[in-house]
């Protein structure tokens, strides 16, 4: 059987992901600090493209068409041809116009760049800064450098003994500091500010607190702590009682005492800084109608250079310069299609915004009550898009509305049925639940099962563990948990 050789030809449709496209996607999904970087990145690489307005491209092209005279060709031979640089700078040394004769410019010192204090010390700043300043033996102070380094932000120690004694330039597989010398530096880095510090347990740093204190060896708040802590996170305070020998009564200003003490001991040394957020979408009202406006602040309006276009067409003139004609070409289509991204991106946000504000308007109108379920498919349908094109345009995004600032990913929600008057949003189902929670008395607080039975009574068909994971997600814990005792 022999083998042939043929030709064939075939129509097909298939999707590709240009470079072009795909530059399209990522804007778009992109916060607007993002866009405004690349845009920077994109004028210092590419010469075709500048900052400025469309009005004045046009008004380049007309100067580059007309002709000049010769008075401006001159003028603009060697602009500094005409510049007396030594009366100006003899002007400028003595003083300069406006200033007294005789007088000089003074220059006030800066304070030192050591001085200048870029963020407050940390908790690792905080405690090594005590270790420097006692008077240690080198190895106790290279222990304790060693569990500073271990302890998480909350002021917990991560590592255990035994690594502790590991570490260090010892040799491979060997202790390298004895257990006396690491549980005398770690007894040295407790004593620290502030108190409860490098310790494993959360009992151990209570106990750590109460010493602190100075709280007596004997007390019932230390005997609680220390040798029943269990019970006492699990809340059984009958069985705690009896355990102590104390009367239930007695257990009261133990339970205050220990919620005096700090269970994250780092805590005050956490120097996260609030975020401010700026929208990139606003939502006004005026006249009774909700006007929708793209922030576009720190967006530098770009344009082609007029002085490439005209030696664009100079090149084109010309029968040689292939490297160069390919060059600008290439540089003028990037321009091109970045200046259409931007454009694209901003519309589509438009588009996205003025859907949701369409199908949200009883949320901005009467607020959270009103916040109809939406999912992305609703927005895709209204505008004509993809649910891909819609979820990059919300991602990351926020939307300052007269009823606060949302992410807009805000209003895209799951449903629950009801049995009158259309489905209810997920988020005002866990505001319901919360309400309920706050009202409820804090003796006999109220189950899964029984905000079950009270939302259904409301007309609301939720199931008891959707009823327990809303709970969770709201940081509230269970009846157990919210039960008062005392």
């Amino acid at each position: 059987m022999a083998l042939e050789q043929k030709l064939q030809l075939r129509l097909a449709q298939k999707l590709v992901m240009t470079p072009s496209l795909q530059q399209a996607i990522k804007l778009l999904q992109m916060t607007r600090m993002e866009v405004q970087t690349t845009i920077t990145q994109e004028l210092v690489e590419n010469p075709v493209l500048e900052e400025g307005d469309f009005e004045e491209s046009a008004t380049d092209d007309d100067s580059d068409a007309e002709a000049e005279s010769p008075e401006a060709e001159a003028a603009k031979a060697d602009p500094m041809e005409n510049i007396d640089f030594e009366a100006y700078f003899s002007e400028y040394l003595d003083g300069g116009p406006g200033l007294a004769s005789g007088s000089r410019l003074q220059y006030r010192e800066a304070p030192p760049l050591e001085a200048t204090l870029s963020r407050e010390p940390d908790l690792y700043d905080h405690l090594l800064w005590q270790l420097r300043m006692a008077e240690l033996p080198d190895r106790q102070r290279e222990i304790g450098e060693l569990i500073v380094g271990n302890l998480n932000p909350e002021g917990f120690l991560v590592a255990t003994a035994e690594e502790i004694r590991a570490m260090g330039d010892g040799i491979p597989g060997e202790a390298r500091y004895s257990p006396e010398e690491v549980d005398s530096a770690l007894a040295f880095v407790r004593g620290f500010d502030p108190p409860g510090i490098a310790c494993w347990t959360l009992s151990e740093c209570l106990l750590r607190q109460l010493d602190a204190r100075g709280e007596p060896e004997d007390s019932l708040v230390r005997q609680v702590v220390g040798e029943h802590w269990d019970l006492f996170l699990k809340r059984q305070f009958p069985a705690l009682a009896k355990k102590v020998g104390a009367e239930l009564a007695e257990l009261e200003p133990v339970l205050e005492s220990i919620k005096s003490l700090e269970t994250r001991p780092g805590r005050r040394f956490n120097n996260d800084q609030a975020r401010y957020v700026e929208p990139d979408v606003y939502v006004i009202k005026l006249r009774g109608e909700y006007v929708i406006q793209v922030n576009e602040d720190g967006l530098p309006k770009l344009r082609i250079s007029g002085a490439y276009r005209k030696m664009l067409r100079e090149v084109k003139s010309d029968s040689g310069q292939t490297e160069a004609k390919n060059f600008i070409r290439e540089k003028l289509r990037s321009a091109l299609w970045l200046i259409k991204s931007i454009d694209q991106r901003q519309r589509t946000i438009y588009k996205v915004a003025h859907s949701i504000v369409r199908q949200q308007r009883d949320f901005l109108d009467n607020g959270i009550d009103r916040l109809r379920p939406m999912v992305l498919r609703d927005v895709a349908d209204d505008i004509g898009m993809h649910e891909s094109t819609v979820s990059r345009v919300v991602s990351n995004k926020y939307m300052h509305t007269p009823r606060g600032v949302f992410p807009m990913k805000f209003f895209f929600h799951s449903g629950i049925e009801r049995d009158y008057g259309g489905d209810i949003s997920s988020l005002t189902v866990k505001r319901k639940i919360r309400q309920l929670i706050e009202t409820e008395n804090q003796k006999r607080p109220l189950s899964d099962s029984e905000l079950t039975r009270i939302l259904k009574r409301e007309g609301i068909n939720i199931a008891r563990r959707t009823v327990a994971k809303y709970r969770d997600e709201l940081g509230i814990g269970s009846s157990t948990q919210r039960k008062e005792i005392f």
